[in-house]
């Protein structure tokens, strides 16, 4: 089932789970709902984060050293589950959920409550068994879809993908960045004539200028890096840095 993105601009927001400690991320996650994120992405701390830039290495880091585990994670979506019906979607490398077990894995997010699941470094055309438990557990599914990717791989893409698909907007890790690329928009225009389904842009996503301009042909912005270092820069005043942070993100007009 499509996740949705009803308001403009909308924003998915990507926190490290565990950093600094869970009941922060708790706190931190309400708040940026309050501030209006329309779906939260929650990350699982990685001991080796191919795709994420030093800012998601270090809060990983710190979100491993208390053990920050997947099962953890789960429980984290159990409440905020409690008191919100965000969208809620579980951020991860593969190797943690088949550590689980895949089936075990897509049973209980769901039990929690959890709307869909984001393989990072899954390809689409190695899915088959992810896919066929996803969906008989009734997760969604999103896939990455980058610049570099060819018009067939975004027709798998897209056939894969229930929840909306995630365009990476340059190729490379993820960080803040100063100017969004213009490839991304292209990537979008190409990916409309396969699916129906919710864009996201994200990769880079880092002021309100870059928010607006996604939303001017995306359904949502997603960002990661920037919220997350804000959580590192206000150490006992993350909840309110992030939901400040977030507010001036989503405003619109001068």
């Amino acid at each position: 089932m499509p996740l949705s993105f009803a308001k403009k601009p909308s924003l998915v927001a990507y926190v490290t789970c565990g950093d600094p400690d869970l009941a922060t991320t708790r706190d931190i996650i309400l708040a940026a709902i309050r501030a209006g994120a329309a779906v939260i992405e929650l990350g699982v701390p990685f001991s080796d984060p191919l795709a994420d830039g030093p800012v998601i290495q270090r809060a990983s880091e710190r979100a491993l050293r208390h053990h920050t585990s997947l099962e953890d994670v789960i429980a984290l979506a159990r409440e905020i589950r409690r008191q919100s019906d965000v969208g809620l979607i579980i951020f991860s490398y593969l190797n943690p959920l088949v550590r689980m077990g895949l089936g075990k894995f897509a049973a209980a997010a769901k039990e929690a409550g959890v709307d869909g699941v984001l393989a990072t470094d899954l390809p689409v055309e190695e899915a088959e068994e992810y896919l066929a438990e996803m969906r008989k557990h009734g997760l969604a599914t999103i896939f990455l879809a980058a610049p570099t990717s060819t018009d067939t791989r975004l027709k798998l893409i897209a056939r894969a993908s229930t929840g909306f698909v995630y365009v990476v907007s340059r190729t490379g890790v993820t960080g803040e960045r100063q100017q969004m690329p213009q490839d991304a928009k292209s990537v979008v225009q190409r990916l409309r004539k396969y699916t129906k389904l919710p864009i996201a842009v994200g990769f880079g996503i880092s002021t309100a200028e870059h928010t607006a301009a996604v939303s001017q042909y995306a359904d949502a912005a997603v960002v990661g890096s920037a919220i997350v270092h804000t959580i590192e820069r206000n150490p006992g005043k993350e909840a309110e840095s992030v939901a400040k942070f977030i507010n001036q993100l989503l405003a619109v007009g001068p």
